[in-house]
């Protein structure tokens, strides 16, 4: 999900479909949302197609928090997932925004560590992980699992959000220890004080050395001891998360009727591939589930996948991640599975819409009952798609808002000549008097009052916007014929 570090609604639909088998613990039958449930909150946010937002990007400031609930309902997605980046800012307005829409919202939060440091309490740099070679710190700042106090202060940052903010649903994703090959990378982590004193306290032994193989506990020349600092890892990452979701003055406790979620890493390098994260990162997807018993686990994938280009990623992929998930089924068969991709983090692997919509036919074929993608505006229907007015609608007697699939450029949006009003299929000559844009909208004054007959509006000449892209240096995308809608 880290940058390194359909698109119409017909294409999304058939997901939404999918039956319900949602339990609140994950091996009880408790609170289970009845099959026909399909409109509820709580049910969408644990069916369909969702995606994830960060509304810290360009791409949705200077812009109302409707037109940015809206872009994203019309592109088929009835649920997101809010990246928070920084515990301490949120938009309330964008949560009652999708709301509005019956579009459930997770709160969205990084486990292991934060993007910013601002208004962190005095000694937070204790809080800060230990590698074995590389610093810490710059765009992502790791802190310890084992750390009291971080974990005291994270339990306490998402019990005040979900109490202060309307959230359907709360989750920690990249709840793990830095990192893919780290011993050879040198980002092994955590190797602190903190980490060194809890397994001597548990396991009266110290710590395998990671960076001198002369050395008599380098880890190769220790298993015994190496594997008791793997279990030590999973019990950190497992512990971690029940005590902030189910621990004394948690989340559960201030909020119990909020969905819980929780996230493991999955990835394809072979037969080895649960194993290696097990021991890379301190990931046990079925521990986790079984200790933290949550509404909902999601498969995010992990970076030596999601890098992949389109060509080299099918978008089947997630029928490799089976090994990660057969273990959870097999123990908790009444469990919903979440998926999550990756479609734009990185410029050589920016996914299609094309793409985007095979991935969503194939996610429910192994078992999945809702995926989410990092992040909405980082998809290649931003970098490659017209833009094109999807509805029309009626504000007062003298206003129509036309809204695109996307966001438009100002300029060319508020051109009148770039828009015709037809009553009964005639052009409407000198109809058009000013027009505002916000975000995908284009909101048209008109110079007389709509009458009782059949309108629709046309528009052409309308451009994107490369400025507000992750990747800037890409090309616009303008529409070069007119497309009408209906007004309603």
């Amino acid at each position: 999900m880290r940058i390194i570090q359909l698109y119409f609604f017909v294409f999304l639909l058939p997901f939404s479909l999918l039956a319900c088998r949602h339990t609140r613990t994950a091996d009880s039958q408790e609170n289970e949302i009845p099959a026909t449930d399909t409109v509820s909150l709580k049910y969408r946010a644990l069916h369909g197609a969702t995606m994830q937002i960060d509304p810290t990007f360009p791409y949705y400031r200077n812009r109302s928090v409707e037109s940015i609930a809206e872009e994203v309902e019309l592109a088929g997605y009835h649920a997101v997932h809010y990246f928070v980046v920084n515990e301490n800012e949120v938009n309330r307005e964008l949560i009652e925004a999708f709301h509005k829409r019956n579009m459930p919202v997770w709160l969205m939060v990084v486990g292991n560590g934060t993007y910013s440091t601002k208004g962190l309490p005095v000694g937070w740099e204790n809080w800060k992980m230990e590698m074995t070679k590389e610093a810490n710190g710059g765009s992502f700042t790791f802190f310890s699992l084992f750390n009291k106090e971080f974990t005291e202060w994270k339990k306490k940052a998402l019990v005040k959000l979900v109490k202060d903010y309307p959230f359907d649903g709360v989750e920690m994703a990249e709840t793990y220890f830095p990192e893919w090959d780290a011993i050879r990378t040198g980002r092994y982590g955590d190797v602190g004080p903190v980490a060194r004193k809890a397994f001597k306290d548990q396991y009266n032994a110290e710590m395998p050395d990671f960076t001198n193989p002369g050395a008599v506990n380098y880890y190769t020349k220790i298993p015994d001891i190496y594997t008791k600092w793997i279990q030590f890892r999973v019990d950190g990452v497992t512990n971690f998360q029940n005590e902030i979701y189910n621990g004394k003055g948690g989340v559960r406790e201030a909020r119990p009727d909020i969905l819980v979620a929780t996230w493991s890493l999955g990835v394809n390098v072979g037969p080895a591939s649960v194993e290696k994260l097990r021991e890379d990162h301190g990931l046990d997807a079925p521990a986790i589930v079984e200790q933290v018993k949550p509404d909902i686990h999601f498969i995010q994938t992990h970076w030596p996948d999601w890098v992949k280009p389109e060509s080299d990623l099918p978008a089947d992929y997630m029928k490799t991640y089976q090994v990660f998930t057969d273990p959870i089924r097999a123990k908790f068969p009444k469990l919903p599975l979440g998926f999550q991709a990756d479609q734009g983090s990185a410029k050589n692997m920016i996914k299609s819409s094309f793409w985007v919509k095979m991935f969503n036919k194939e996610v429910p074929r192994y078992g999945y009952d809702t995926w989410t993608s990092y992040e909405y505006h980082l998809g290649g229907y931003i970098y490659n798609d017209t833009p094109k007015p999807l509805r029309a609608v009626k504000q007062g007697n003298n206003m129509i808002v036309v809204s695109f699939n996307k966001r438009i450029d100002e300029v060319s949006g508020m051109k009148t000549g770039n828009f015709v009003l037809y009553r009964d299929g005639k052009e409407e000559a000198g109809a058009i008097k000013s027009i505002k844009v916000d975000g995908n909208r284009a909101l048209i004054s008109l110079s007389s009052g709509l009458s009782g007959f059949a309108y629709s509006i046309g528009a052409n000449n309308i451009s994107d916007t490369p400025s507000l892209r992750l990747y800037k240096d890409t090309p616009v995308n303008k529409m070069d014929r007119e497309i009408r809608v209906d007004v309603q």
